[in-house]
């Protein structure tokens, strides 16, 4: 049985489908078999990120409304063995996802995969609710901002009320993810440290994202960021998913970087 694990804001443009783009990478390159759906109908951004969007000929609502088979949908990822992704309509309304449509596809799904990562709009609208409901596990996505950390806040309330598992008296089991962290600002109070954001939302942590040019250049080559093991956002990816499968890995990229005596000298960054 697959585990359905759904990325998660209550703010938009926190890095969640880069998130989701990045885990669900991971989770294969690990040796899972992994599909990624992206629920947010009527904007689809997941198969730009992944860079999949010239072969997308059906979608998430073509399947649900029996248009095109789950087969037809889903796309190998040309990059990443054991990784494939379920599109989302450009065309049709939020309304399009109904909750016996996603179930069906989602018990579908499961059938051949280890892990479902449902990339959800931000918000609390219908595919949202939609992608929290059937989560076994969430993944709440925020930055280490006031506006952010509160708005995750609320998604985290429905997640305990609204969910499957909350009607059948259990418990989603949460994670917390930190995208655009600097430690710099945090420094200077320009920015929540990782200590306040655990203080305030009291969800485990997964994973820090520091702020990083490599997730920009990634998003606009349509590759996963966490294939870029260069990078101090590629690396804390992977950290990231390994945590969530379970290993014990030290944080990195969460404490300022001291200055050298010369740069202090020369007044540098």
């Amino acid at each position: 049985m697959a585990k359905i694990i759904v990325v998660t804001s209550g703010k938009g443009g926190v890095g969640k489908t880069t998130s989701s783009a990045a885990i669900a990478t991971g989770l294969a390159l690990q040796g899972h078999k992994t599909v990624v759906v992206d629920f947010d109908v009527g904007l689809r951004n997941l198969d730009l990120i992944m860079g999949c969007e010239r072969r997308v000929v059906y979608d998430f609502v073509n399947v649900i409304n029996k248009e095109a088979t789950l087969n037809q949908a889903l796309i190998k990822d040309k990059r990443t063995d054991g990784l494939f992704i379920l599109p989302a309509s450009q065309t049709r309304d939020k309304d399009a996802l109904t909750m016996e449509g996603v179930q069906t596809v989602l018990d579908d799904l499961s059938k051949d995969f280890e892990f479902i990562i449902c990339d959800s709009p931000a918000g609390i609208e219908q595919g949202a609710q939609m992608a929290l409901y059937f989560a076994d596990e969430a993944i709440v996505v925020t930055n280490p901002e006031v506006s952010s950390v509160r708005d995750s806040d609320r998604i985290l309330g429905i997640l305990q009320s609204k969910s499957m598992r909350a009607e059948q008296g259990k418990n989603v089991k949460e994670h917390l993810l930190l995208t655009r962290y600097n430690p710099d600002r945090v420094a200077t109070a320009e920015m929540l440290s990782v200590a306040d954001v655990e203080e305030i939302l009291a969800v485990p942590l997964v994973g820090v994202i520091p702020e990083s040019e490599a997730v920009l250049k990634a998003s606009n080559q349509g590759a996963p960021v966490i294939l870029d093991q260069e990078s101090n956002a590629g690396q804390a990816y992977t950290d990231a998913v390994r945590r969530l499968l379970g290993e014990t890995v030290e944080y990195r990229f969460i404490e300022a970087q001291k200055k050298g005596f010369f740069k202090r000298l020369l007044g540098g960054k």
